[in-house]
């Protein structure tokens, strides 16, 4: 999935026998961070004695762990296939229950990590989307991480470090994910979701670097009714400046009821206002390349400085959203704020 640096760095982790006992995995969404955790759990526990995997001997992890004799996990054994499951008694995922990960979940944690592992060679806990532990959570964590249980890998799964205390990070090993290369995206599209190229091409644009995202958009809809909510979502932000109020309060009702669409529908209004304010400058960075003459045309009428206070208007209805605002009055300002010229 173009994430040859941060896989070659676990690769070489596991080759040496210098596994932290705490990863800290950085990126957005849906470029393979959780998936290279599974994978590392996987390569920890593989039970395979296949000779033609990387390593040749066995050391220790650390003192008290132990780590296998090879890098890859044949993924056909009993470990490999219970957790490929989710079945592995050992490897454990702590995920946000709603918008948070709670300190009930850290603290149920702690007291599974205070028995030995069941079966495995190395315990493997993966948190996913840990920017989203409340601040106890988060105390309740680091003091997990200060005193690390044995035979224990802890991976923590961010979109950035920023998002996290200061003192869980510095306890952490960093390994940065990048975004998706677009080409890869437009190649897995095609190769293994069957989509057209040129649709594929559209897609991989709109991702943004996100497998995920892509994925989501010919999941939730077919395709071309994806790209077709796109256009209208443009056509619906042209128009703002020039409508009444009313006009303006619908455009947000209708928003709010494609509720499971917003998340997307909001990202795919910043890439479109992203490329007209970039698009004097790095042409070729546009990510809707095939609305590049339109694009091009109606950056002309916008200053920079109010393409900018638009998008700072989406990011902060993102994280009114997020953090469980009203959502009907988060999508009436944003919709005023966008209607500004």
């Amino acid at each position: 999935m173009g994430q040859q640096k941060p896989i070659r760095l676990l690769t070489t982790l596991l080759r040496n026998g210098t596994i932290p006992h705490a990863l800290l995995l950085t990126g957005i969404d849906g470029i393979g961070k959780r998936s290279a955790a599974v994978a590392l759990a996987m390569a920890c526990n593989c039970l395979s004695p296949d000779s033609e995997h990387l390593f040749q001997d066995e050391r220790s992890l650390r003192t008290t762990q132990n780590r296998l004799d090879r890098t890859d996990p044949c993924g056909g054994c009993r470990s490999c296939r219970k957790i490929q499951s989710g079945n592995h008694p050992d490897i454990i995922i702590v995920e946000p229950s709603g918008q948070f990960i709670r300190i009930g979940q850290i603290r149920a944690l702690c007291h599974t990590l205070a028995m030995k592992p069941f079966e495995a060679r190395c315990r493997v806990v993966i948190i996913s989307d840990s920017q989203s532990m409340n601040p106890a959570a988060g105390n309740a964590l680091l003091k997990m991480l200060e005193e690390p249980p044995d035979r224990t890998i802890l991976i923590l799964t961010a979109r950035q470090s920023s998002d996290l205390l200061p003192t869980i990070v510095s306890r952490c090993q960093q390994i940065r994910f990048n975004p998706i290369p677009r080409e890869n995206i437009v190649t897995m599209l095609v190769e293994k979701k069957r989509v057209h190229p040129d649709d594929a091409a559209i897609l991989a644009s709109m991702a943004n670097g996100s497998f995920s995202k892509a994925l989501a958009m010919i999941g939730s809809q077919n395709r071309a009714n994806w790209i077709q909510h796109r256009n209208w979502l443009i056509d619906q932000v042209d128009a703002l400046t020039s409508r009444p109020i009313g006009s303006l309060l619908a455009f947000a009702v209708t928003l709010s009821k494609k509720k499971e669409m917003l998340p997307e529908s909001l990202e795919l209004i910043k890439s479109y206002l992203r490329d007209l304010a970039i698009c004097k400058y790095y042409p070729e960075k546009i990510t809707n390349m095939d609305l590049k003459s339109r694009i091009q045309n109606v950056a002309e009428k916008m200053t920079t400085a109010s393409l900018l206070s638009k998008i700072d208007a989406i990011q902060s209805a993102q994280r009114n959203i997020q953090a469980n605002a009203n959502l009907r009055l988060t999508l009436e300002v944003l919709v005023m704020g966008l209607a500004k010229n």
